[in-house]
């Protein structure tokens, strides 16, 4: 049987899953839930993109290196604008439908958790705060065993003829992106003199940069609809969200600004 537009897409199931809990009596209930199920499907693709840049740093493809990056970034700027869309619902009209939501929070996103991760944001006990034997924990299990992406960035430095130290390629995954003095003074040395391998090393800043936005814009649109309540779940709110601000993804990346 031929697809059709419908049928490829399956257009009926997609949109038989918007179920207000309010059972649509509340207005701005139906954007809530839509505009979060579109970031679950645009944080999706950004793990396939990341995956796909992952291979491209190991294996020193450059040109796919940069496609990837910008198409990734694309789609940063894209969960951004989102943003605007949500912030047109007022707090009160959000409150008018808040008390329903139970436990469900936007902390609960395990692709977003997976994002992080798989960019290098990895932080002792992650694990932990997860039920056991959960789709959830596994899959974030499996990316803690995995290289992030900056190690695969040292991995394309090294491709590329560049003392990198070995010692980085064997440490403890589960820890953040290290920073290291020998690995500064290489970029230090390929932003003043490759200006080819200087532009990935500005796309991936263009990453960093990016992830930080959305934070921003996130914690703000918090700020907006509940102020300093705890937020749904049970969360700090706002107060968690401002504290995961400002962390680089590329330490090393943004240091040396100043040798420049």
């Amino acid at each position: 049987m031929a697809y059709t537009y419908g049928s490829y897409l399956r257009i009926d199931e997609l949109l038989s899953l918007q179920t207000p809990a309010s059972g649509g009596a509340e207005h701005d209930e139906m954007l809530f839930i839509v505009i979060h199920q579109v970031y679950e499907l645009w944080f999706k693709q950004v793990l396939h993109e990341v995956d796909r840049l992952h291979l491209a740093l190991v294996e020193g493809d450059r040109p796919m290196v940069m496609a990837t990056l910008k198409r990734t970034l694309t789609i940063l700027k894209t969960l951004v604008a989102q943003v605007d869309v949500l912030e047109t619902m007022t707090p009160v009209s959000f409150n008018s439908f808040r008390g329903l939501l139970d436990s469900a929070s936007g902390f609960q996103s395990y692709q977003f958790r997976e994002v992080e991760v798989a960019l290098g944001h990895r932080v002792p006990g992650l694990l932990e705060r997860m039920p056991e034997g959960t789709t959830q924990r596994e899959r974030i299990a499996a990316r803690l065993a995995r290289p992030g992406i900056y190690t695969a960035f040292l991995r394309f430095l090294e491709r590329n003829g560049y003392a990198v130290p070995a010692e980085l390629f064997a440490r403890d995954l589960s820890l953040p992106n290290p920073e290291d003095e020998r690995v500064r003074e290489v970029l230090v040395q390929i932003y003043k003199g490759d200006a080819v391998n200087r532009d990935v090393c500005e796309r991936l800043v263009d990453l960093d940069e990016g992830l930080q936005e959305w934070r921003y814009r996130h914690v703000k649109m918090v700020q907006r609809t509940i102020g300093t309540k705890l937020g749904t779940g049970g969360s700090s709110g706002a107060e968690y969200l401002k504290n995961t601000l400002f962390q680089p993804l590329f330490p090393d990346l943004w240091t040396i600004r100043t040798a420049l």
